[in-house]
């Protein structure tokens, strides 16, 4: 394998280790659900596609890197989903989103 293509897979998956690392302060420091939900799908999400790209450059073309792709795609849509699904049953309990009373609030 090439330092170029070792040097950017690393530099993917440090990046993606890096966003993890954020989406959990994110999930800490974030005052209601709604934003500490925000916070580690979004960062979580990308966290963790860039670890698998890093993986996926670091495996090549083999067998390996089209599994590590599927986990990818699983990933894209499993993690949208039920964040959805989980904003949506907090909402039919009765979970209300923070409001900051700027004017987006006063529509």
């Amino acid at each position: 394998m090439s330092a170029v293509a070792d040097v950017i897979s690393w530099a993917c998956i440090v990046a993606g280790g890096l966003f993890c690392v954020i989406g959990a302060v994110g999930l800490v420091r974030m005052p209601s659900f709604f934003t500490r939900m925000h916070a580690a799908s979004l960062i979580d999400t990308l966290g963790a596609g860039l670890i698998l790209l890093g993986l996926v450059i670091q495996a090549g073309f083999t067998l390996v890197a089209v599994k590590l792709a599927m986990i990818g795609v699983l990933l894209l849509f499993a993690s949208p989903t039920a964040t959805h699904a989980l904003a949506k049953a907090a909402l039919a309990r009765g979970v209300d989103p923070l409001e900051t009373g700027g004017e987006s609030s006063k529509r």
